[in-house]
């Protein structure tokens, strides 16, 4: 039985995305490697990796949580 999923985003910029889901939103840096970035929060764990050339406008990767 499957019991958690961990969704993998682009960020553009990690000192930002970092700033946000640590700062604002209260999650904790479950890994730091370079230009990979893992944050958790109760049950959910959510990793980034980097891609600068991103372009939100044209990006459709979203969870909901």
């Amino acid at each position: 039985m499957l019991t958690n999923i961990n969704p993998k985003l682009p960020m553009r910029n990690k000192t930002a995305t970092k700033a946000f889901y640590l700062g604002q939103l209260g999650f904790k840096e479950a890994g730091d490697y370079g230009d990979y970035l893992m944050v958790t929060k109760d049950n959910i764990e959510i990793h980034f990796f980097e891609f600068k050339d991103l372009d939100p406008k044209e990006n459709y990767g979203q969870v909901y949580i």
